[in-house]
C-alpha cells in the first residue's frame, strides 16, 4: 500500500521546499515545508504552500497534486501565448448573457487554474467593461484575474508590476485590441 501511494507521487510533480508553485484560483505561492500528518490511521504527506499575495497557508496532500490542479509558474517561454489570448480579437463578449451566468462560467475558468484560462477571463472582463458597467461580482472576478495573471507573470519574468502591467495594458491599445509581436 505504501508502494502503491509512492507510486502516484512519483508521477506528479514534485515540489520541493522554497519551489514557488501555482493554486488554481490563488496564485502564486512558496512551499514552506513539507509535513506527515496521520488522518484516520494513515499517515499522509503535505505540502504547506504560503500564497505569496495574501500570506494564506494552504495544506495540499502530496499524493493529490494533479487533481486539485497544484503546478509550477509557467517559465518565460509561455508568456507569448499568454499575451496572444490576451491580445486576441474576441467579438461576442457574452454580452448576451445575464452577468450571473457569466460569473459562473469565469468562475469556473479561473478554477482550472491554467494561465491561458486566466487570461482570457481577464481579457473578456477587460473588454466587457469597455462597453459597460460591471456587477460587483464580474468587477471582483476582473480584479482577481488581473492579480493572479500579474504575479505569476511577474515571478516568471522576474519582473515588478508596473513593468508588466504596462505591456498589458498595451495590448489592449486604445481600441481594446492590441498586438503583441513585440513582447515575445
Amino acid at each position: 500500500m505504501a508502494q502503491k501511494a509512492k507510486c502516484q507521487t512519483e508521477t506528479a510533480k514534485r515540489f520541493e521546499i522554497g519551489d514557488l508553485a501555482v493554486y488554481p484560483a490563488h496564485g502564486v505561492g512558496r512551499i514552506e515545508s513539507i509535513e506527515s500528518r496521520v488522518i484516520n490511521g494513515d499517515t499522509h504527506d503535505f505540502y504547506i504552500m504560503k500564497i505569496l499575495d495574501n500570506g494564506m497557508v494552504i495544506m495540499i496532500p502530496t499524493n493529490n497534486v494533479e487533481s486539485v490542479g497544484l503546478r509550477a509558474v509557467v517559465g518565460k517561454d509561455e508568456i507569448p501565448g499568454i499575451y496572444d489570448v490576451l491580445a486576441e480579437k474576441k467579438e461576442d463578449i457574452q454580452d448576451n448573457q445575464t452577468w450571473n451566468r457569466r460569473y459562473k462560467e469565469y468562475m469556473d475558468r479561473l478554477k482550472t487554474g491554467s494561465p491561458y484560462d486566466v487570461a482570457a477571463v481577464f481579457r473578456d472582463l477587460y473588454l466587457l467593461k469597455l462597453t459597460k458597467d460591471l456587477s460587483f461580482g464580474e468587477r471582483k472576478l476582473l480584479d482577481t484575474a488581473r492579480a493572479l495573471l500579474l504575479r505569476e507573470i511577474c515571478t516568471a519574468k522576474n519582473q515588478d508590476e508596473k513593468k508588466v502591467w504596462s505591456e498589458i495594458e498595451s495590448l489592449f491599445g486604445s481600441n481594446g485590441n492590441g498586438n503583441c509581436s513585440k513582447h515575445a
